[in-house]
């Protein structure tokens, strides 16, 4: 049984933050109506911003919906995927791309329905190559017919290249800030890179807003009916005025560090 504190979209599904990352799935879902967003990469402008516990999550929100989910750890550098699912990263995505595994052998079956996840398998001396190569894109135009999202975990944006260079073949990127680590300066720079590349920026997730701080918010009652048919006030909670950071869309979680 998942019992990581990190996926709490699974082990505390009625949770606010929860239902956080429900509303940037349908935020996602809704994002384009040209074009459907089916590969979705998920970076950050530094370390330690919760990128990889907001691609799990956002995973689970998909794979709730119905909708059969791809999880890939491509973070070849400092792998974390692996770990919140409890599984065992002996092989994983460097086997694919250096030895020409099928990835239906090393994909793994997670508990959450509709879920499965390729784990980064053992480090390698050149991530940056390996995951701008043709052998990756030819990997991903695989996936995209047995499955209906994909999910990518990249390191940091500023420190490597590897989420540059794998933005090429996705069709958006959730870039993830820390409250108070993310610099306004750093995130701006991490959106820069990322537009050198033509990425499409789908919008900002915003982690680890203390529930002390109330600037912006506005707040409602949620109600429910009890058995008999009365209306009951459950819980007071908050939701957020919409932000924007030199034109790019904030959405934050208040509460834990996700």
């Amino acid at each position: 049984m998942l019992k990581s504190t990190k996926l709490v979209t699974h082990t505390d599904p009625k949770s606010p933050i929860a239902e956080a990352y429900r509303i940037l799935r349908t935020n996602i879902e809704f994002s384009s109506t040209d074009r459907k967003i089916k590969v979705i990469l998920v970076t950050s402008s530094g370390p330690a911003e919760g990128k990889s516990t907001t691609a799990a999550n956002m995973a689970i929100a998909m794979a709730e919906a119905n909708r059969r989910v791809l999880l890939i750890d491509c973070d070849l550098r400092k792998p974390s995927i692996h770990r919140m699912f409890g599984l065992v990263n002996i092989k994983g995505l460097t086997n694919i791309l250096v030895e020409g595994l099928e990835y239906s052998e090393i994909t793994n079956v997670t508990e959450v329905e509709n879920l499965e996840v390729i784990t980064s398998g053992p480090k390698p001396p050149n991530p940056s190559e390996l995951l701008g190569s043709q052998r990756m894109k030819e990997f991903l135009d695989k996936v995209r017919e047995d499955y209906d999202v994909i999910i990518i975990d990249t390191p940091p944006v500023l420190p490597v290249t590897d989420a540059a260079v794998l933005s090429q073949y996705v069709d958006g990127v959730v870039l993830v800030a820390g409250y108070g680590l993310t610099t306004f300066d750093a995130a701006v720079q991490a959106k820069a890179s990322l537009q050198k590349v033509n990425a499409r920026i789908l919008g900002v997730v915003l982690n680890g807003v203390p529930t002390d701080k109330r600037g912006g918010y506005y707040y409602y009652y949620y109600y429910y009916y009890d058995e008999h048919g009365r209306k009951q006030r459950r819980r007071k909670s908050t939701v957020e005025k919409p932000l924007s950071m030199d034109g790019i869309s904030v959405s934050r979680s208040e509460g834990m560090n996700l």
